[in-house]
């Protein structure tokens, strides 16, 4: 195990990244430093894609309107698609470069490369690799100021395997997300990283809700079932789910007008705190192209 040593670290070597996708939150409850952002909904209603346009936005140069940071992903869905990813990352590189120069290409592949190197990737298959995975983490967290940011995908992963190991004992089905949430706190409380999770919940919600009837799920559906420790770290839900829109577009060759369904998600933010005392709420809805997230409204 590695552990490391804190001389190589002070808490003001990282940024805040409270601009982070100021779209997502409202104005005064975005994640400080030590935040812990959860992403919560059914599968396909978006988490991964926001996580890739976190990683995207963290990792890009400046010039390309990125923040030049370090990623770490955790990997325990084994779902990451770093062909997706790549993908992203070319279409936002080639929208921001210009392509007078003649060694655009050259450059453009130059920058991609650049960016991957700050995108640091690990896999999970247990709760108990998660746990050995953020002790062996601190080391990096101490040696690499740059390393702003933990992505996990997802945080709810094992959480059926653990209830059948743990047996009839509530305490025994919880310990090891318990154990990996008591170091993740620490971890944010030494190292200030910020950490954005997914989620899955268990209960599939409803599809093509209106605005208002979407944010009327709150009862069952958006219930935290992980432990008290991980509720406890929690500082904003990203509450997704999906809905659907119908569009009348033409099709390419212009010989007829057809209707086409486009996906359209919704996320509703939820903060535990803010500048102004209250519980702050923001709503945006979003959709996915080759190009990644793109979002309805600033």
């Amino acid at each position: 195990m590695v552990m490391s040593s804190h001389s190589s670290f002070t808490p003001g070597d990282r940024r805040c990244l409270k601009d982070i996708e100021p779209r997502l939150f409202s104005d005064d409850g975005r994640p400080e430093q030590g935040g812990v952002v959860e992403l919560y909904g059914p599968e396909g209603t978006g988490k991964t894609e926001l996580l890739y346009h976190l990683i995207c936005r963290c990792v890009l140069p400046k010039s390309a309107g990125g923040l030049e940071l370090d990623v770490m992903f955790v990997d325990t869905d084994y779902s990451l698609d770093m062909f997706r990813l790549v993908s992203i990352l070319d279409s936002r590189l080639n929208k921001a470069l210009p392509k007078s120069s003649p060694s655009a290409g050259s450059d453009e592949e130059a920058l991609l490369r650049s960016c991957l190197s700050r995108l640091l990737v690990v896999h999970c298959s247990s709760s108990a690799q998660l746990l050995l995975t953020l002790h062996f983490l601190e080391n990096s967290f101490s040696s690499r100021p740059s390393l702003e940011l933990l992505l996990i995908d997802s945080i709810s992963a094992f959480y059926w395997l653990d209830r059948c190991e743990g047996g009839p004992s509530f305490s025994k089905q919880e310990e090891k997300l318990s154990k990996c949430s008591d170091l993740l706190s620490r971890l944010l409380r030494d190292y200030r990283i910020t950490v954005f999770a997914t989620c899955h919940s268990i209960r599939r919600v409803q599809t093509g809700l209106s605005s208002s009837a979407s944010l009327s799920y709150s009862s069952d559906s958006d219930r935290s079932y992980l432990c008290r420790s991980w509720q406890r770290l929690v500082t904003h839900r990203l509450m997704c789910f999906r809905q659907e829109a119908a569009n009348n577009t033409s099709d390419e060759a212009g010989s007829s007008i057809q209707q086409r369904i486009q996906q359209v998600f919704r996320v509703h933010c939820i903060s535990s705190f803010s500048s102004s005392g209250s519980k702050p709420y923001k709503t945006n809805s979003f959709y996915v192209t080759d190009a990644g997230v793109e979002f309805t409204s600033v």
